[in-house]
């Protein structure tokens, strides 16, 4: 299992705090089955919890995600400032995850190398 975290996913989880640990734990729990939404098209919210706290006061997560594959984590919010994503945000992030697992290994690398995406290191690596 491969996980990424966008540029911009990858400041806004700086800043809320979430560490790569919570994030990497997200996908275990997602890989055993438990997703909190199927938004279509391998796209799926998640909740993670904040650091040092239970799923209560929780963020929500979009992630490009296909068992036992790559993970891709692309937007991220407090369930107190935002309830939910709109249908136009949907849509875009859903052509977002396809245009992601197109990538072949080559582009993957390079997005990498420019710093679209950060890897996470999980441990079964």
């Amino acid at each position: 299992m491969r996980i990424f975290v966008t540029k911009w996913f990858d400041r806004w989880a700086r800043k809320e705090k979430i560490t790569d640990g919570c994030l990497c734990d997200a996908i275990e729990e997602m890989e055993k089955g438990l997703i909190d939404a199927n938004l279509g098209g391998n796209l799926y919210k998640k909740r993670v919890a904040r650091t040092g706290r239970g799923k209560g006061g929780s963020y929500r997560t979009l992630v490009a995600f296909k068992a036992g594959g790559k993970s891709f984590f692309v937007y991220g919010f407090a369930k107190n400032e935002k309830g939910n994503i709109d249908n136009d945000e949907k849509r875009a992030l859903k052509a977002l995850a396809k245009e992601y697992f197109g990538l072949d290994e080559r582009q993957l690398k390079a997005a990498l190398d420019n710093g679209k995406f950060r890897r996470l290191r999980y441990d079964d690596e």
